[in-house]
């Protein structure tokens, strides 16, 4: 089991990833590359760093404000297993999850069947906001995702 992840940083504390206070994972790695990310930085697979799933979670446990974690990108979802692993250990501690991907919830399903680690990171999500950032349908008026694309699906 892969117990690294390469990210490209964390915010400790942020009110825009999901309700509440939460820690925010931002992992290194996007396909998608969507005209007007607000992450570019974080596209390059060999950019950022590697970190321990402890390390994070020892910085999640210092804050005993945070109503849950939000694992964004990048592409959370090309780096399944480890996120699984650290959303179960988050989840053991009473915080939610919100996954944030550019792929859609039934593409994730779809890749599921050949890569059960897909799934597993679905089974720890309390909520998944899917779908490419579209630049032409982005509004500052949804709460918690960009483009009117997006979907916020309740996996609970």
């Amino acid at each position: 089991m892969n117990t690294t992840l390469r990210i490209a940083g964390v915010v400790r504390e942020s009110i825009v990833d999901g309700p509440g206070i939460r820690f925010v994972v931002f992992v290194q790695g996007c396909p998608h590359r969507c005209r007007g990310c607000h992450n570019p930085q974080s596209h390059d697979f060999s950019g950022g760093y590697e970190i321990s799933i402890e390390k994070i979670l020892d910085e999640i446990e210092k804050d005993p404000l945070l109503r849950g974690v939000t694992f964004s990108g990048g592409e959370p979802f090309c780096q399944p297993g480890p996120l699984a692993e650290l959303g179960k250990k988050v989840r053991a501690k009473g915080l939610g999850i919100i996954v944030y991907s550019g792929y859609t919830f039934e593409q994730l399903t779809a890749m599921s069947q050949e890569k059960p680690e897909v799934l597993a990171l679905l089974e720890q999500c309390d909520v998944l906001i899917d779908g490419p950032f579209l630049a032409e349908e982005k509004s500052l008026e949804l709460e918690f995702k960009g483009s009117s694309n997006q979907r916020t699906i309740d996996l609970q």
